[in-house]
């Protein structure tokens, strides 16, 4: 019998919720083992959410989700025994990618070719490992300076679409989690 898959999903204090349930949920429904995991907690652990979302204003209203439980403890991970690496967006990426391990962590994937998948904000972690240069890759559209300052090829996509280049895959919203997730799971089970 194959081995169960295993994929890592970094998150934090104020990551997007739908961001990190919707994908949590669909890859457990689908067999997949998912350890999500955030710097400084461990498994039992939890973060707190936000729910972004367009109310008229000139950028996206927040406010608090849901509280999510950990699965891992950060400080134990190997990146050798994940089959991909899902990176939530919302405001954690500000500060997750200040941290010297997750950005090891990010450039281990692209480093060694692994189904690597970041929505939204999570695009903040890509660009600070430098893990974009010459790379399509798409975001919540307020990165696109900063894709392409880190040398990434930032672009626009339709409300049913996400971006692949090579083994990253990438989306703006939540609101292209089929995109998104269909194309990260075609890679995990490929692999």
């Amino acid at each position: 019998m194959p081995m169960r898959p295993r994929v890592l999903m970094l998150a934090g204090d104020f990551s997007e919720d739908y961001e990190v349930m919707v994908p949590f949920q669909t890859l457990e429904t689908l067999g997949i083992k998912v350890d999500v995991v955030c710097p400084g907690k461990k498994a039992g652990q939890k973060i707190k959410t936000a729910i972004h979302d367009f109310e008229g204003d000139q950028t996206f209203a927040e406010r608090q989700g849901h509280g999510f439980t950990l699965t891992a403890d950060f400080e134990n991970i190997n990146p050798g025994v994940y089959s991909g690496l899902y990176i939530t967006g919302g405001r954690a990426p500000e500060y997750l990618r200040l941290n010297p391990k997750v950005l090891n962590i990010t450039r281990y994937f692209a480093a060694h070719g692994r189904p690597l998948a970041s929505i939204c904000h999570g695009a903040q972690i890509l660009t600070a490992a430098d893990i974009v240069q010459g790379k399509r890759l798409t975001a919540y559209e307020a990165l696109e300076p900063e894709v392409k300052l880190a040398g990434g090829i930032f672009c626009r996509v339709k409300p049913d679409e996400a971006v692949e280049d090579g083994m990253l895959v990438t989306a703006p919203t939540w609101m292209r989690h089929p995109a998104i997730l269909k194309r990260f799971l075609l890679k995990i089970w490929q692999k």
